[in-house]
């Protein structure tokens, strides 16, 4: 049954974040009014000096809230730091030009260093110390996995590897009479429903619903769609409606902007950076810079995608396509260095600007490998009603060993719910990815790299 506290959870969460972001904007105005306030050429009086504490605290909870730095008892207590890290350092690089823009010139950036060290050392005791007493109010909540098949067996493990919120205790089949599965499930603080018929999982929904028990659902394909259908409001009877084609005119015509735009600026800025790794390639080994294959986009259209080259040159010329494993001895010492930090990828810009991909969206996949993953899955084809895409939800969220299904999940996911403002928090958390490679996703025993056909292909997306 669910507990009185839970009622209370947002609220103490809420307050947590609070007196961080409080404290937080206390050391930057302590530091405005002690280092910059006078030193200004035309000083604030009062009210000036409180906008700018305000546009601080703004922007900190904005970029807290983009990076999920707030997300206490969610996330795992590294990844916090991870997101809180990142957060307050753009906010503080922000903060330093914003002051130096006040201050018509480079103001000293000293007191900015010593205000990041006292904001980690904030951030530190805050995560560690609410995270404990988080822990102590909701300890990890005792569950029972209701499952029909031996599937629900790798979401048994992702689950068990979160003891700080989890505590699976029992195992029950939906083979099992129906006042046994009910018993079972009364005993505990909530049940993982995992692969079972639907009509059986409607029961135990409703059952749950009616004694106020939590329930963890693995989606299928079909809840996934459902859950972008709009409310139709003209009769008295309830409708859902599911449109299924994708993004309409203005999402696109929106959409289409801002990847020029993005993807402009972007090429412009990082073009040193590029001639940088092409030239470490091409000292590397003397071979090509770039890499070119074919992968599918919107509508299922064939394209070539531009990749800085990682591996040796004819690295399938003893056996054609193949995965490439975690070691691989095929990937090139600079090509290690690119695929952690995925600068690989930054030729894609191109693509994006001729229009084959947009910034966020599914990654684009091998036409070979869709239709041997349409064999297993015939709904793999469903992502491609959008254009495929530098980064996306499921490579922010998702791990290398992510399996083809639940990537699959994840990209309907993003499609069914996309949003302009998803993009920018994808883009972000994207940013936070190449910073701190392991804080997306689980963690990763070994990662997958298929292979391409002149030896330089992607991560398994």
């Amino acid at each position: 049954m669910t507990s009185k506290k839970d009622k209370y959870k947002r609220f103490i969460t809420f307050l947590s974040a609070l007196l961080l972001l409080g404290v937080l904007t206390g050391v930057f105005a302590y530091i405005w009014y002690k280092y910059y306030s006078d030193a200004i050429v035309l000083p604030y009086y009062r009210r000036g000096n409180w906008v700018l504490i305000g546009i601080y605290c703004i922007i900190t909870a904005l970029f807290f809230k983009a990076y999920g730095g707030f997300k206490l008892g969610y996330l795992k207590k590294t990844d916090m730091l991870y997101s809180q890290l990142l957060s307050m350092l753009c906010v503080n690089v922000i903060s330093y030009f914003m002051v130096s823009l006040i201050g018509r010139k480079f103001m000293d950036a000293t007191p900015f260093l010593i205000m990041t060290a006292i904001d980690l050392v904030v951030i530190t005791l805050w995560t560690v110390c609410m995270g404990r007493l988080i822990f102590i109010i909701y300890p990890p909540r005792r569950l029972v996995i209701l499952y029909g098949s031996q599937q629900a067996a790798a979401l048994v493990m992702k689950m068990s590897q979160r003891v700080d919120k989890y505590m699976i205790c029992e195992s029950v089949s939906i083979h099992e009479p129906p006042e046994v599965i009910r018993e079972h499930i009364l005993r505990y603080e909530g049940v993982i429903i995992c692969d079972i018929p639907a009509e059986q999982r409607n029961d135990c929904l409703k059952f749950c619903f009616e004694h106020s028990v939590r329930a963890y659902i693995a989606p299928k394909i079909s809840d996934i769609i459902v859950r972008g259908a709009d409310d139709i409001r003209l009769f008295d009877t309830p409708l859902l409606l599911c449109r299924n084609y994708g993004l309409d005119f203005e999402q696109q015509f929106v959409k289409r902007a801002f990847d020029i735009v993005f993807s402009a600026v972007l090429l412009l800025l990082i073009s040193p950076l590029m001639l940088i790794i092409s030239a470490a390639i091409k000292l590397g080994d003397g071979g090509p810079v770039f890499f070119r294959q074919k992968r599918l986009t919107l509508g299922g259209k064939e394209f070539d995608v531009y990749k800085f080259r990682s591996m040796i040159v004819n690295a399938e010329a003893d056996g054609g396509p193949q995965l490439a494993e975690k070691d691989d001895p095929r990937i090139t010492p600079v090509g290690h260095f690119l695929r952690k930090t995925r600068l690989d990828e930054l030729p894609q810009l191109l693509n994006i600007l001729k229009g084959d991909m947009s910034v966020v969206g599914p990654r684009p996949e091998r036409p070979e490998l869709t239709e041997e993953y349409r064999k297993e899955m015939p709904e793999f084809g469903f992502r491609l009603k959008v254009k495929a895409g530098l980064t996306g939800y499921a490579q922010v969220t998702g791990a290398y060993d992510t399996t083809p299904y639940d990537k699959l999940k994840m990209d309907l996911m993003y499609i069914e719910r996309y949003s302009f403002r998803m993009d920018i928090q994808i883009i972000l958390m994207t940013i936070k990815t190449m910073f701190f490679p392991g804080a997306a996703g689980s963690e990763s025993a070994s990662v997958h790299l298929p292979a391409g056909e002149n030896g330089n292909e992607d991560k398994h997306e």
